[in-house]
């Protein structure tokens, strides 16, 4: 199995409203209107084109014209040198100012493996809950039946919601870490796939556990064997080193991962100070590291290319340590408020020029929708404000740490790609960089004296516009609002990988998850 191809036969142009946010500092939403975006045979931004005329003007008045295209359309293709015989109009947002092109979501940080668990939390913390809920259910991925089930569902759960690329836990099992793999190059799914490494006798269950630190580590280079077959290149899915976490494995483990990394120039994953108890216990097993930072920089662990996950209790000399390796943090505040974590400093970790992104934490978070990841993160910085200022800090210190609209779909997107080093690929609208897209559409409310009842409505969710909205008040409603239900079509490097109204693209219907 190759990777599918990932862009279409002819050259195509995308058209409307593109919303996007290019810049973190200052926060920034940048809205092309009237544009025309044109996306070559390789699923490459070919050309952007703005403020096109008689963009939505046909040659006839039934709408309808010999190359499916409109004068506007045809204008902007001739004018970037493109023939008008080689492209045919892919998408339009929409003539009612209800639609718009954003780009796709950039997860971080989740576990494919977990989501039968969603929204099982008991009253744990996070390693009650480990040995209580998440242990039992990933030692059943030795069943490749039950694997192809679940990862099946799993991403094309994050593609109805708009994740484009995914940084994907599996379990210790590689047949069904291959098979996670395959099945995100099925679908189409941009994503990063890692064997899950667990090794120590005292930590993890005598069920599920690897036997030694050679046999974790020669089963992490059959994954990523595996996966270098399937995409040589990397266009799609790539191989990710993945120590559950520090206290998972043993220090040859952690060692060989390191230099495991090193040689191949593979990417790293991994959690870090998600929970007090966590934290002890690292300090336990590590007495010669000066912090958990440290215990992965002491393994090489930390590199440009490694993703952090949580960073909710690093101290300032972790972050710097963090910012001088080049390695990010995925944040992932459902699953830090559900299981009781803790709230992440976030803006103290921009303030130190580290890396931010989002992530789900699917089962820890109960949603694996980035959407809810980023109003998720502008709620719990508004709440870790509003402590701050109860300890005495000055109002314009906590101002400060609010995060705005713009900085949090920043953070779903380019922030993301940043962590994962695809920054030059994905997670804006700019020449050359990849198609990955989703066609975002809202509710719109019957005029005054033409209620309709609320017959036949719905289909788009519950964001509702009342007609009066700018480009900006109707992102930050989609944020707050938003669901799957305003995910109408989504684009990996030019390829249409779902379609709500098309089952034959979208094999099941969008969830509310």
């Amino acid at each position: 199995m190759s990777p599918p191809s990932s862009s279409p036969k002819k050259k195509r142009i995308f058209v409307g409203t593109f919303i996007y946010t290019p810049v973190l500092s200052p926060p920034t939403i940048s809205i092309l209107e009237r544009a025309v975006i044109g996306v070559d045979e390789r699923g490459l931004i070919g050309f952007i084109e703005k403020q096109v005329e008689e963009l939505y003007d046909w040659d006839n008045e039934d709408g309808n014209s010999v190359d499916g295209l409109t004068k506007g359309m045809r204008s902007a293709v001739v004018k970037n040198g493109w023939k008008v015989e080689d492209v045919e109009e892919a998408g339009v947002s929409g003539w009612d100012g209800l639609g718009w092109w954003f780009p796709g979501f950039v997860d971080t940080h989740t576990h494919a493996s977990q989501l039968p668990n969603t929204g099982l939390f008991g009253t744990t913390t996070l390693l009650e809950w480990l040995k209580t809920y998440t242990f039992p259910l990933e030692s059943r991925f030795s069943s490749l039946s039950h694997g192809r089930r679940v990862y099946s569902r799993a991403v094309t759960s994050n593609l109805s919601h708009g994740t484009t690329t995914c940084a994907y836990y599996a379990t210790i099992h590689p047949e069904s870490t291959n098979l996670l793999a395959d099945i995100c190059i099925e679908k189409g799914q941009r994503a990063f796939v890692g064997k899950v490494c667990m090794d120590c006798q005292d930590t993890c269950p005598d069920y599920y556990r690897e036997e030694s630190a050679e046999t974790s580590l020669e089963s992490t280079k059959a994954v990523v064997q595996h996966i270098k077959a399937k995409d040589p290149k990397g266009e799609l899915v790539q191989p990710i080193v993945t120590p559950r976490f520090a206290p998972s494995c043993t220090k040859p483990s952690l060692s060989a991962l390191g230099q495991l990394a090193e040689d191949e120039s593979l990417p790293i994953q991994t959690h870090i100070s998600e929970n007090k108890g966590e934290i002890a216990l690292v300090k336990q097993m590590f007495p010669e590291c000066e912090s958990y930072a440290g215990v992965y920089d002491s393994f090489h662990l930390l590199t440009p290319r490694t993703v952090l996950a949580h960073g909710i209790y690093l101290s300032e000399t972790e972050m710097e340590l963090i910012r001088s390796r080049g390695t990010g943090v995925s944040h992932c505040p459902l699953s830090n408020t559900s299981l009781g974590s803790g709230i992440c400093p976030v803006r103290k970790l921009l303030d130190h020029g580290v890396k931010v992104g989002l992530g789900t934490d699917v089962s820890g978070g109960g949603s694996c929708s980035i959407l809810t990841a980023a109003r998720e993160a502008s709620g719990v910085s508004r709440l870790f404000a509003n402590f701050e200022q109860e300890n005495g800090e000055s109002e314009a210190h906590t101002e400060r740490i609010k995060l705005s609209v713009a900085e949090c779909l920043y953070l779903a997107t380019r922030g993301g790609a940043e962590c994962l080093g695809l920054e030059k690929k994905v997670g804006a609208f700019e020449v050359g960089m990849e198609w990955d897209a989703q066609l975002v559409r809202l509710e719109s409310m019957p005029e005054e004296g033409d209620d309709d009842g609320g017959e036949e409505r719905g289909m788009e969710g519950i964001v509702h516009c009342w007609g009066n909205e700018s480009w900006e008040e109707k992102a930050a409603k989609w944020m707050y609002c938003g669901d799957d239900r305003n995910t109408r079509k989504v684009y990996v490097k030019g390829r249409l990988v779902y379609d709500a109204d098309d089952d034959d693209v979208s094999p099941l219907q969008p969830d509310r998850r």
